[in-house]
């Protein structure tokens, strides 16, 4: 049997799990490559996923937290929106067959941080899912978070 080493992976695993909410704390920090918030806006920010399902997933997120999509004032859904729109044209720097974009809303609908809604943007390719996360319950990154932050971010800039 072969191993597909992710060391990056055990900074999450044994990291102490933080009671604040992350897509209000990390903005504030001003440290967007460490934080791989690729950009802001008004009223919302696009982060990439630092455990992605695929190279490049992106998260469109409000900065208001609330849990309730209903509660964004009209303003904050159009930007929010509008960040979808602009991670589908960043993200083409990867050249995807497709994205998956979806918003999980509530634990039991699978969103990990139920407190503070999100959209998430997932670049795909034809023949991106193969058998190692069927059989191996493995999944393979191609690329480091920190090439992929540098490769959106550049692409804004165009």
């Amino acid at each position: 049997m072969k191993t597909i080493w992710a060391p990056w992976r055990i900074e999450y695993l044994m990291s102490e799990k933080n009671a604040e909410c992350i897509f209000c704390e990390k903005p504030k920090e001003n440290k967007d490559r460490e934080n791989l918030i690729v950009y802001r806006g008004e009223t919302g920010f696009i982060i990439m996923n630092r455990y992605p399902y695929s190279n490049g997933h992106l998260m469109a997120v409000p900065y208001r937290h609330t849990r309730e999509f209903e509660e964004l004032s009209d303003r904050e859904r159009l930007e929010l929106m509008n960040l979808v729109v602009k991670c589908l044209e960043i993200l083409k720097v990867f050249k995807p067959d497709g994205f998956n974009i979806g918003m999980n809303l509530g634990r039991a609908a699978g969103a990990g941080i139920d407190d503070h809604i999100h959209f998430h943007v997932v670049p795909r390719w034809s023949g991106d899912t193969n058998f190692m996360p069927v059989i191996g319950d493995i999944k393979v990154m191609p690329e480091y978070l920190d090439d992929t932050y540098l490769q959106l971010t550049e692409q804004l800039k165009t």
